[in-house]
């Protein structure tokens, strides 16, 4: 939850009792939500953000997100460009355009 994120992100400068009461979340969900482990669903996006890190910086930051799909399914993956292009979009990696 985007709260819950906000509240970790900012607990170092006030009280994340404070924090909750003022979002009107429950200080023990947040603490749960704090503990629990990733899920598959971020654990696989981490592993595809690194092989497309890698092909990004193989073809030189030629490859948008069409290519990168071909790339990563070559590999095996089995991705969809909605997913790639929020995976690039979210972390800033975009394709340098060169004129010929």
């Amino acid at each position: 939850m985007m709260r819950y994120q906000f509240i970790n992100a900012e607990k170092a400068d006030d009280n994340a009792s404070r924090l909750c009461s003022l979002f009107k979340v429950s200080r023990s969900g947040f603490y749960a939500w704090n503990k629990r482990p990733a899920s598959q669903r971020q654990r696989e996006d981490k592993v595809l953000l690194a092989h497309i890190r890698s092909e990004l910086e193989s073809s030189h930051r030629s490859y948008g997100r069409p290519r990168m799909v071909e790339e990563l399914r070559e590999q095996g993956f089995q991705v969809g460009y909605h997913r790639v292009g929020r995976l690039m979009r979210e972390n800033g990696i975009q394709a340098v355009r060169t004129r010929k």
